[in-house]
Formats: C-alpha cells, sequence, structure tokens
C-alpha cells in the first residue's frame, strides 16, 4: 500500500510539473493569440482553396463543409447551416480561374509559415532561412490533402460496418502521422523525435476532446446562432471552433516539449537541414 501511494505521488508530481512547464512555455510564445491567428488565416487562405479542390474532385461529399460539420459533431440541421456558408460546385468551378487557384496556393503558405513561426518558438529553435520556403509549400500540400481525406472518409460504403473503420484509420492515424511529421518537416529534423511523437499523441487526444465538447456547447450554439443571426452568427461559431483546433494543434506540441524535459530538450537540438 506504502509503495502504491508513493507512486501516484510520483505521477502526481512528474504531472503537475509537465503541466506547469507547458503552461509557462505557453504564455512565452502568446499561445492564444497564436491560435487566434491560425483560426483567422486557416479561414481567409485554406478553406477557400479547400472549397476550389473539392469543387474540381470528381468525389461525391462537399470538401470543407463536410470537415466541419464532422469536427463540429453537428446534427443534419446544423449541417445544412454550415453547408449555406459555402458556394455550390458550379458556382464555384465557374468563377475560379487559374490565377485565382494560384493565389490561394501562394496565400495558403501564410498559414503553414505560421505553424513554422508557432513551432520554432515552442521548440526555441532558430527561424529557418528563406530559401526553405519549400518545407511550407509541402506542408501546405499534405495538410490540404490530410483534409480532403478525411472529409471524403465519410462518403465510401455509407450506412456500412466498413465505414466507422475507414473513417478511424482516415482521422486519427493519419492525424497522428500528421502532427508528427508535420514539425518535423517545418523544423527541419531540429526537435527530438520522441518529443514530437508524443505531441502527436497529445494533440489528436485534445482534438477528440474539442469534439466532444464541440458536440455539447458549439453544436446546439450554431443552430441557434444561424437561426438569430443567419450566416454571421454561423461564421463566429465556425471561427470559435477553429480557435480551439489552433490551441489543440500548439498545445499538443507544447505538452511533447514539456514531456520530454523542456528547455533540456530544447538544447542541442541540430541545425535546419536543406
Amino acid at each position: 500500500m506504502p509503495e502504491t501511494v508513493g507512486t501516484a505521488r510520483a505521477v502526481w508530481r512528474g504531472l503537475r510539473s509537465v503541466s506547469v512547464r507547458a503552461w509557462r512555455r505557453g504564455r512565452e510564445i502568446e499561445l492564444m493569440q497564436r491560435s487566434l491567428a491560425f483560426a483567422a488565416l486557416f479561414f481567409v487562405t485554406l478553406v477557400p482553396l479547400l472549397m476550389v479542390i473539392a469543387a474540381a474532385s470528381p468525389a461525391r461529399g462537399n470538401g470543407i463543409a463536410q470537415w466541419i460539420t464532422d469536427g463540429l459533431g453537428l446534427s443534419p440541421r446544423g449541417g445544412e447551416a454550415v453547408g449555406m456558408l459555402f458556394s455550390s460546385r458550379g458556382q464555384i468551378l465557374s468563377t475560379t480561374t487559374g490565377f485565382s487557384l494560384a493565389a490561394l496556393a501562394v496565400f495558403g503558405l501564410s498559414l503553414t509559415s505560421a505553424m513554422q513561426g508557432a513551432y520554432e518558438r515552442i521548440w526555441k529553435v532558430r527561424g529557418s532561412s528563406w530559401h526553405r520556403v519549400w518545407r511550407q509549400v509541402v506542408a501546405l500540400a499534405v495538410v490540404t490533402g490530410y483534409l480532403m481525406l478525411a472529409a471524403w472518409s465519410g462518403v465510401p460504403w455509407h450506412r456500412t460496418p466498413i465505414q466507422p473503420s475507414l473513417r478511424i484509420v482516415a482521422t486519427v492515424v493519419g492525424g497522428l502521422l500528421l502532427f508528427w511529421w508535420l514539425p518535423h518537416l517545418l523544423l527541419g529534423a531540429r526537435a527530438p523525435r520522441r518529443g514530437l511523437v508524443t505531441g502527436a499523441v497529445a494533440t489528436m487526444v485534445a482534438l477528440a476532446g474539442l469534439r466532444l465538447f464541440s458536440r455539447l456547447v458549439f453544436a446546439p450554439l450554431l443552430v441557434s446562432n444561424a437561426v438569430s443571426y443567419g450566416t454571421v452568427g454561423a461564421v463566429l461559431v465556425v471561427q470559435s471552433w477553429l480557435i480551439g483546433v489552433g490551441f489543440t494543434v500548439y498545445g499538443g506540441s507544447l505538452v511533447g516539449w514539456a514531456l520530454v524535459g523542456g528547455d533540456q530538450a530544447s538544447s542541442g537540438v541540430g541545425e535546419d537541414h536543406a
């Protein structure tokens, strides 16, 4: 019995130490402000790009609207409110030009650039040189591909026993790989791999908690706001949810940094590799 109590106290002290380190580091890097910037950049840069890609795709489904609906855990009525925020496929394709698509891709780099800056602040590594912008390009392509895959995973074999397994593999397993590999790419392998893996697991756990919170809070709020304030009300709820997504993405990396020793993990990291 005393050994069990001693082990429980040691675990509690360890968790408290990790929580304090993560909290202090979050205040240093201004986690909330970075989450706000993540939500704004995501909505004005990546969402339009995803809409165009989904409209041009021959697959069924409605792309970004489906991903937001799933992430918020919305009912069919809430899904209709989100769907009203986005134009139809025909309208998107008829008004999109090659120049506008290229502009969206270029502006989308501002999101991955902001994520790179946040990861560098979390892991206390020096900023990358301008000629390594290719990392941001690859990151944007991979993030876009993951979001499209997550939205598409709800289409094949709809209402069959295999559908839940497909969605779990696409969202959970794909998410773990994404949130491990993304900071690894953007940091140029300058962060310890163990910390990145831990951060990816923490991010997915936090996203699962956010989805539960969204179903209980954001989902009914979106429906009521859509009725009371129309499109503006729905946009405000979606933006609030995206702030939560940014908070969990960066917060997961903070937990990974804290679990592997905080500043000790950041010391001795290598130089950026091209």
